[in-house]
């Protein structure tokens, strides 16, 4: 089934979609009473999918530093309404700052995707794993790469389709990346065999939101060094007056919801920046594993009328 369902990525798609949530004792929707029962995910998923009967692209959400993937859930439904099954990892409640942990349990939530997601999707929907995106915001950015360059003894059996990085950060600084670091700092260094890449960056993101707090994403860490190190194709859009932590949910609960609010230098409100993520996901998406550009060319060539911010930098390599 072709996921190339509305005229506007930054709107929301035409499917219906639900939000579910697989933990680690979970069942299942479609077990045949001769099959042993599946084996849960390695770690308590949030995944959004169409209800609509019919085989859809996967797309996996790696959360940012101690956020919540439930922060998430308005972004995952712009993109599960344009045709695609998304999956958000709680990988850690807590973590200092190594993301190795982080890296190893992708992988493995990667390798369970064939064995074990399908029988957790309502009996009508089937995952095309053919068609799989990784991807990430901030520190879960970071993670997104480092798997997908299979740099440090991880990798999965499944095949990557494309790589996002939503303000994807490598540490507070250049010199004081966190490890294992990934950036290399060496122009076109990142070998991805042609996979397509996309980053998006936030325009305040580099801005201290007060004298307490640094830069949620510093230079010589952010989505510039991320972008810069790509070869093509890879595509890098910067929204103007938003930040690090504006595509998440309005209303993001608990503690760390509230802090979120206050954390970064931030815009106005989330919502538009939420839909420029969503609807620039989702018109690469559309382009790489569907083969239609359309939406992706307009905004390349600025002439979409849809997009909801300011786009501060756009860059492109083929």
């Amino acid at each position: 089934m072709s996921s190339s369902s509305s005229a506007n990525s930054f709107e929301d798609g035409k499917y219906k979609t639900d939000l579910l949530t697989v933990g680690l004792s979970s069942c299942c929707w479609k077990k045949p009473s001769s099959s042993p029962i599946p084996q849960s995910p390695p770690k308590r998923l949030l995944v959004a999918t169409p209800v609509e009967e019919g085989e859809y692209p996967v797309v996996m959400l790696l959360h940012g530093y101690l956020l919540y993937n439930s922060f998430y859930s308005q972004l995952m439904w712009h993109v599960s309404s344009h045709g695609f099954i998304v999956i958000a990892p709680q990988l850690y409640s807590i973590a200092g700052p190594d993301t190795m942990d982080e890296i190893k349990s992708t992988a493995e939530i990667i390798d369970w995707l064939s064995v074990g997601l399908n029988h957790f999707l309502p009996p009508q929907v089937t995952p095309n794993l053919s068609k799989f995106a990784l991807s990430g915001h901030s520190r879960g950015g970071k993670t997104a790469f480092a798997l997908a360059l299979k740099k440090f003894g991880y990798s999965s059996d499944l095949k990557i389709s494309a790589l996002i990085g939503i303000d994807p950060v490598d540490g507070m600084g250049k010199g004081k990346q966190t490890p294992p670091p990934v950036l290399t700092y060496e122009p076109n260094s990142f070998d991805l065999d042609k996979m397509p890449v996309l980053v998006i960056g936030s325009g305040l993101g580099e801005i201290s939101p007060n004298l307490l707090f640094p830069p949620c994403a510093p230079p010589g860490v952010n989505h510039r060094d991320f972008y810069r190190e790509c070869q093509g194709p890879a595509w890098h859009f910067v929204a103007k007056d938003y930040g690090h932590l504006d595509m998440l949910d309005d209303d993001t609960e608990g503690i760390r919801g509230k802090i979120s609010h206050y954390l970064c230098k931030n815009g106005e409100e989330r919502r538009p920046m939420r839909r420029f993520v969503g609807g620039s996901i989702v018109a690469f998406l559309i382009a790489y594993l569907e083969g239609d550009d359309s939406e992706l060319v307009k905004i390349k060539d600025k002439s979409h009328e849809g997009v909801p911010v300011e786009i501060q930098e756009f860059e492109f390599k083929n």
